[in-house]
């Protein structure tokens, strides 16, 4: 193979987005801290089905219109930091194919330099060890290979083989990674989009089947809905006949001719000794009876339209309420003066979100650590603030990159990124705004503020590990501090307290304890008073912050 045209790419890149989904699991557990919420494939996986779904939908792929779906689609649903990276590879790989006609081995290297440069500029800090590095030992294999053959498929088996290279590498770049006994997810994340790809390319039976995204409607106008009485034939009914017997074309008939008499809507596809079935039929046994006779069965589905149906219209009734709830709120949100500064915040429970309300706080994006928000989240809450100036506190240091992207895709607004790496931080450095100052002022006073602020997360460890020469049972409960974790325990009061004990020095001034989902206010306030007599010197407050997974939240300042 020495080109790929545009329907090439489409189903590469549908190959490549399906192995991802479908080790997305699987990646989440090469998380480095053993804690309930490791999110790399979560986040890969949104971000590139994000793209995959626009893919999808095209029924007459150019390179153009590929292009615009791949770079617009995972940039505007990128999650997390990899998410960003991902979207980034992408951007820049489809600015290089976008005018042409078919791709070439010199095309793919030319698009893997350009997608890694263009994702090293978009992260502040690279660092080694991680997806950006095996996207760019790729592109080094890829530019060094172009001499050397100019077939795609052998061109691809070795940057790809290079690729799981540089993966195994990444243990001994970045130390933590070694002492976790884990490769880099990110970099794992990408080796399963790019042998997805080439799976697709070799033209590997995959199911290339992208689902409608949460956003995508199926509207049905008023007066159309058919009643669920008019539905003649009631039960969708699927399945695969592995064919043991005699199965030639006249029986092929024979059972279509049976089919249709016991239903409609019917396709039979054979395929060698596979045959797929769908009928719509009042009997699904009569089906799967006369199935029998050719051979075993699998992969069996049967659904009750009629009940879908009446549910469907419960749901598009619901869905309507909602939608005129939503156009209320926008004519309100429209009627609103505009203001010179407003304040986006991530938040993570119900508590803290009353919090970030409370201190000025104009529109929350309900995310953090268990799931982090992508671009289109942080461009749909800045549409929803009406300020001249907006402020986005990301709270996590996953979600601070996909801020920085939604504000650089903004026109119309001044968008500040506050680069708050945890909740308290976000608080901390909304009190201490100063409407008189510029935003660049503000940035820098709001900054240095928040680097007065240590944050304790207390949760749980999700598997066996040692960390900081720390060994970590599945089930112990941890200290996570701002640079890793500083202690491991059997009881969530004990480490807590333990916590508290390695962030307070003598500059501690304030103390907040922010309890979570899990915990009553009684074991609280219990723990409250426990933390009083350990630090008797400092100011204290307890609140509820409502957030999953993390039974507290310790500030410290």
């Amino acid at each position: 193979m020495n080109t790929i045209d545009a329907k090439d790419l489409q189903k590469a890149f549908l190959a490549g987005a399906k192995n991802l989904e479908a080790k997305k699991e699987w990646i989440n557990e090469l998380n480095v801290f053993p804690v309930p919420d490791g999110d790399t494939g979560t986040n890969m996986t949104m971000t590139i089905m994000s793209a995959a779904r626009e893919v999808a939908a095209i029924e007459n792929p150019t390179m153009e219109n590929l292009a615009k779906a791949i770079s617009s689609g995972s940039l505007r649903g990128a999650r997390g930091n990899s998410g960003v990276i991902l979207s980034q590879l992408f951007r820049g790989f489809t600015k290089e194919i976008k005018k042409l006609d078919v791709i070439t081995t010199t095309t793919l290297a030319n698009a893997f330099v350009r997608g890694t440069e263009t994702a090293y500029k978009a992260v502040m800090k690279p660092k080694e060890g991680t997806i950006l590095t095996v996207a760019k030992g790729m592109a080094d294999k890829a530019v060094e290979l172009v001499t050397e053959t100019e077939d795609i498929l052998e061109f691809a088996d070795k940057v790809i083989a290079h690729g799981d290279y540089v993966l195994s590498q990444t243990p001994q770049m970045l130390p933590i990674l070694k002492q976790a006994g884990v490769v880099d997810s990110g970099g794992q994340g990408l080796m399963q989009v790019m042998k997805g790809c080439l799976d697709g390319l070799l033209g590997k039976e995959i199911d290339l089947t992208v689902e409608a995204g949460p956003s995508a409607e199926i509207s049905v106008s008023e007066g159309a809905a058919v009643e669920a009485a008019d539905i003649k034939f009631g039960y969708c009914t699927e399945f695969i006949i592995n064919v043991e017997n005699t199965y030639d074309e006249r029986e092929e008939r024979a059972f279509k001719d049976y089919l249709e008499s016991i239903g409609d809507s019917i396709v039979v596809v054979s395929d060698d000794d596979v045959v797929k079935v769908h009928v719509h039929t009042n009997d699904p046994g009569l089906a799967i009876q006369k199935a029998l006779t050719y051979g075993s069965l699998s992969r069996m589905k049967i659904d009750n339209m009629r009940e879908e149906h009446q549910e469907r219209l419960i749901q598009d009734a619901e869905k309507k309420a909602a939608r005129k709830k939503e156009e209320d709120a926008i004519e309100q949100e429209l009627s609103e003066p505009q203001k010179p500064y407003g304040f986006i915040a991530v938040s993570i429970g119900e508590g803290f979100g009353e919090i970030f309300n409370g201190i000025g706080a104009d529109y929350l994006i309900e995310g953090g650590q268990t799931m982090n928000p992508s671009t289109e989240d942080m461009l749909n809450a800045i549409d929803h603030v009406h300020g001249d100036t907006i402020y986005i506190l990301p709270n996590n240091s996953n979600i601070i990159l996909a801020a920085q992207q939604a504000a650089s895709l903004v026109e119309d607004k001044h968008i500040v990124v506050v680069p708050s790496k945890t909740v308290p931080q976000g608080i901390t450095a909304i009190i201490n705004f100063v409407p008189d100052l510029s935003p660049e002022e503000n940035l820098e006073v709001m900054t240095e503020e928040m680097g007065r602020v240590k944050t304790g997360q207390i949760t749980y460890a999700v598997r066996d590990t040692v960390i900081d020469d720390k060994e970590i049972r599945q089930g112990d409960i941890m200290g996570l501090g701002d640079h890793g974790i500083l202690c491991v325990g059997k009881s969530v009061k004990e480490t807590a307290l333990n916590t508290l004990k390695a962030m307070a020095d003598e500059n501690a001034e304030l103390i907040t304890i922010y309890y979570g989902a899990d915990i009553s206010r009684e074991t609280a306030e219990n723990l409250f008073e426990a933390a009083k007599e350990l630090c008797p010197d400092c100011e204290m407050e307890l609140h509820s912050g409502g957030q999953p997974i993390y039974y507290y939240l310790i500030s410290v300042e």
